[in-house]
């Protein structure tokens, strides 16, 4: 049943883009939120899309959106099934209009994102993924071709880092593994990169909410990555009432010691 998700999924997530087009295109105000993070009309336009697809999707499904994510914790917790949303990741990027932005949508039933689209905007490219199925690419409206991670790392290991919040620790862990390549990219494009076999690690030691990292999550671990905490255990969702997330390591070799590689 969660791969019958996919295709309508796709259609919202791409359609999303489009309002964000619409938006991208023009001189656009930039709002800051409680956080101090930025705001635009491309994201409420994406946000409100988004939502008012999935209820007519899903009947009755909750979905928590980063655009109006004020939910009390007593009813999230009782959440078994939900949407989990992020209508425009990467907003620093798209105020920068340097492209690296998506749309992401993912399905998480018992706090593991099981259904996941990521969708680009400006490149018209939406990578999808539904564990137990597979992951795939799909160009514009080209067929979905399957992609998987690079299995073991290639050599010099290709390490993803985050271009608008990297951190000593990410360098740091570079020096650890030693012979590797660091490659910048904004949003979850970064799990993106290596669930296609693009890259081959993703730590990330700052601060990420639940609906920045679950869709692309979803898509790695589909393609036959993994999402850890520093711990070494699998990355869940919806386990507390903080929508924060605790630092991460995604990676395309699940069989590899990557918590060897921290300091």
């Amino acid at each position: 049943m969660n791969n019958d998700f996919l295709e309508p999924l796709t259609a919202i997530a791409r359609d999303a883009g489009k309002a964000i087009l619409a938006v991208y295109d023009t001189d656009f105000d930039v709002e800051q939120k409680d956080d101090d993070s930025p705001v635009t009309r491309a994201d409420m336009a994406a946000h409100r899309l988004i939502v008012e697809r999935l209820a007519e999707l899903t009947p009755g499904l909750p979905i928590l959106s980063e655009e109006a994510a004020d939910i009390d914790w007593e009813e999230r917790r009782r959440w078994q099934s939900y949407w989990l949303v992020d209508p425009l990741d990467g907003t620093k990027e798209f105020v920068k209009r340097n492209g690296e932005f998506t749309v992401n949508i993912a399905l998480i039933n018992d706090g593991v994102a099981q259904v996941g689209v990521v969708h680009v905007p400006v490149t018209g490219v939406t990578y999808l993924g539904c564990l137990g199925v597979g992951a795939y690419r799909q160009e514009g409206d080209g067929d979905p071709q399957p992609i998987q991670t690079t299995r073991p790392p290639a050599q010099p290991m290709r390490l993803m880092s985050s271009r608008s919040h990297g951190s000593d620790a990410v360098g740091n862990m570079a020096r650890r593994i030693g012979d590797c390549d660091i490659v910048t990219a904004g949003s979850s494009l970064k799990f993106c990169r290596i669930a296609e076999g693009e890259a081959d690690i993703y730590p990330r030691f700052g601060p990420t909410s639940e609906w920045d990292t679950a869709a692309a999550q979803a898509v790695l671990e589909a393609a036959g990555g993994c999402v850890i905490d520093l711990e070494g255990k699998p990355f869940r969702y919806n386990r507390k009432a903080e929508l924060l997330n605790g630092h991460f390591i995604a990676a395309g070799d699940p069989a590899v010691n990557w918590i060897g590689y921290l300091d």
